[in-house]
């Protein structure tokens, strides 16, 4: 089977996992997670995409589509693993569509050519930062979602796909778990940069190295903040928000831009 129908067939899955878990959320007694039966193969079936393209290329593709659909296949894998112990199933209704479009962007607009040069030192360090992107997306859509179920709650107005969330602060608990968790990812990538990326500032790296940095720096701040203050509500999700925005401009504005726009690979 090729990559392009195993992407195909990915993305129907992915779809009909969504589809079903908003239906999930307007019923008021919600049926067992059928979803997972929908969900899995499509993450399987998605990470199947990247092991064939990169047998046929005989090697790692880690371009901008490339990149971007491995983000988008960690965080529906970070859903489907977690959603059913942590009651954040509705998450899916937006990442599944998500992993669908990135998944689609790469098979259908394809990635670079292999980067053989990679050893394991630069193969460690893209993986982390993959996974840390994708852990800190997924707590970015937690931030949103609890910001919308702290507002319907003020609001008294919790409805639809809101009242499948667990409570507001067990909603805190595991956004700030997930920040952790991706603080440190985020960390490991940082100084697996400094030790095996040569010239770090001197390249073309130089204003992605910066960003990050910033985005490091606004994590740990709000991090401390937590643990020393107690910050929580609007400012959490304003600080989780802006370390993600500068990530995102870091990795993925630089890729586009030199990919894409300059075309300097």
């Amino acid at each position: 089977m090729t990559a392009l129908a195993l992407a195909l067939l990915a993305s129907v899955l992915y779809l009909l996992a969504s589809h079903q878990l908003a239906g999930h959320a307007q019923q008021p007694h919600p049926t067992p997670r059928r979803w997972l039966l929908l969900a899995v193969p499509a993450v399987l079936l998605h990470a199947g995409v990247h092991v064939l393209a990169w047998r046929l290329l005989g090697g790692a593709d880690l371009h901008f589509f490339a990149a971007l659909s491995l983000v988008g296949l960690g965080m529906a894998a970070l859903t489907t693993g977690l959603g059913p112990a942590q009651r954040i199933e509705a998450l899916g209704i937006i990442v599944f569509p998500l992993a669908t479009a990135t998944l689609l962007a790469y098979a259908g607009l394809g990635g670079g050519m292999p980067q053989r040069e990679l050893g394991w030192p630069l193969q460690l360090h893209a993986l982390l930062a993959l996974l840390a992107y994708a852990t800190l997306a997924v707590a970015t859509l937690l931030a949103l979602m609890l910001w919308f179920q702290d507002r319907a709650l003020r609001q008294r107005h919790l409805g639809g796909w809101l009242r499948v969330l667990p409570p507001l602060t067990q909603m805190e608990t595991l956004l700030f778990r997930c920040l952790g968790v991706g603080f440190a990812l985020l960390s490991l990538t940082l100084l697996t940069g400094v030790l095996f990326v040569e010239n770090l500032f001197a390249q073309d790296l130089g204003h992605k190295t910066v960003l990050s940095i910033l985005s490091w720096a606004v994590l740990g701040v709000l991090l401390f903040g937590r643990w020393r203050w107690g910050w929580r509500g609007p400012r959490a999700v304003k600080l989780t928000l802006l370390a993600m925005g500068l990530l995102l401009l870091a990795f993925f504005g630089s890729k586009f831009v030199y990919e894409l726009v300059l075309h300097r690979g």
